[in-house]
């Protein structure tokens, strides 16, 4: 009954615009707060928010699981679970300012946020076209940022203007996702995918390159994610309303121009796309390992967040390269292998901090120099039976 009063509105675009939504709303102010949290409440050091972070992508590292929760519930179903359960883990957060109750919490929000974006990725190559991916998935990322941005405005005004406390702000941000949630379950019909997708796990010897590019994406954006902006904080003395700033202006490149990226890599293909991303990163983290100025640091910030909507090449490469059939298994595959490096970096990388920040760094280099070679086997033209230049195909 609900499919046949499909309204206009309730298309799958539609339901990936309001995921879109949703994810960045929680997990702007989770990450925004999280260094001045952990250091001011919970007293860090680079060895436990190491360890927080490869604990919050142990999730991650199970995304393989997807496909077997698959054979109980449908893919649509199971991502709006997930999210509830990213907002339960956002909004519980401030209430454990504590070695251990930041690590429960962080794990609770991150297993809703893995599987959840496991099965938006998985979803969104099924429902879009090849022609359409890159254009839409920019536009995804556009409505995340521009989410993001309205949500670090919301939290400098609530941290410099109400002074309103940790806790109230992680509960109000998850509690607006798990809204979210409720809009997706009750708004939506079950919109069914063209092909079958297969419930079992899928390594195919073809998809190697695409394996070998998720890798070490995964290990390089650790050492951002993590470490940067804990550079910020610890080096430079930037506060909580001072990372909220950085992020509004990462995130309004990304309103204004992440769109017109995605339909630029869908005109000039992936392999320039990722030549370029991946060059300029070799740089920005070359400069990271020596910058001794605050200002200067900001600038890299935001130009290494720059290079993040060029990824989406690798998410289209594989599109093209595969089996349609293969594309739910493959989602938890390939967040499980860009996860392999991302349970251990934060961790072990956390010890060599304390010793050598700049070290940490110049390995962010050598891993995108990893994926700068490995980009230059992507074809010109990818497709099925035309996976690499070089290499092994079957």
């Amino acid at each position: 009954m609900r499919h046949l009063m499909q309204r206009h509105w309730q298309t799958p675009v539609t339901f990936l615009v309001i995921a879109s939504i949703a994810m960045p709303l929680g997990f702007s102010a989770w990450s925004a707060l999280l260094n001045n949290f952990a250091i001011e409440k919970a007293a860090f050091t680079g060895v436990e928010i190491g360890i927080l972070q490869s604990l919050r992508e142990i999730p991650g590292f199970l995304a393989f699981t997807t496909v077997f929760v698959l054979l109980l519930l449908k893919e649509q179903t199971f991502a709006v679970m997930a999210l509830a359960i990213f907002g339960l883990g956002i909004a519980l957060t401030g209430f454990f300012p504590s070695e251990y109750g930041l690590y429960f919490a962080a794990v609770l929000m991150s297993i809703g946020f893995h599987y959840m974006e496991t099965i938006k990725q998985s979803l969104s190559l099924q429902w879009l076209s090849m022609e359409e991916a890159p254009r839409i998935l920019g536009r995804l990322i556009s409505v995340g940022s521009l989410t993001s941005l309205v949500a670090y405005g919301v939290l400098w005004v609530l941290l410099d203007v109400a002074e309103l406390d940790y806790v109230w702000i992680y509960l109000l941000a998850g509690t607006l996702s798990v809204a979210l949630a409720v809009v997706l379950w009750r708004g939506f019909p079950h919109f069914e995918s063209k092909t079958i997708q297969r419930k079992n796990l899928v390594l195919r010897r073809r998809y190697w390159l695409y394996y070998g590019l998720t890798f070490f994406s995964g290990a390089r954006r650790q050492i951002f994610v993590v470490f940067a902006g804990f550079l910020m904080v610890e080096k430079f003395g930037y506060s909580a309303s001072n990372i909220a700033a950085l992020f509004l202006v990462n995130h309004l490149f990304n309103w204004l121009f992440a769109e017109r990226i995605g339909a630029l890599i869908g005109r000039i293909g992936e392999k320039y796309a990722l030549t370029f991303e991946y060059a300029g990163l070799i740089l920005v983290f070359t400069a990271y390992a020596f910058v001794d100025n605050g200002n200067v640091a900001a600038g890299l910030y935001v130009v290494d967040h720059m290079f993040f909507a060029l990824a989406i090449a690798i998410k289209t490469y594989f599109q093209k390269i595969a089996d349609p059939a293969d594309i739910a298994s493959t989602a938890g595959v390939s967040f499980t292998i860009n996860h392999i490096a991302a349970v251990i970096i934060p961790a072990v990388f956390g010890i060599i901090w304390i010793t050598s920040p700049s070290l940490v760094f110049l390995i962010g280099a050598a891993f995108a120099a990893c994926s700068l070679i490995l980009s230059q086997n992507v074809p010109s033209i990818p497709s099925r039976g035309n996976e690499v230049v070089l290499g092994r195909t079957a």
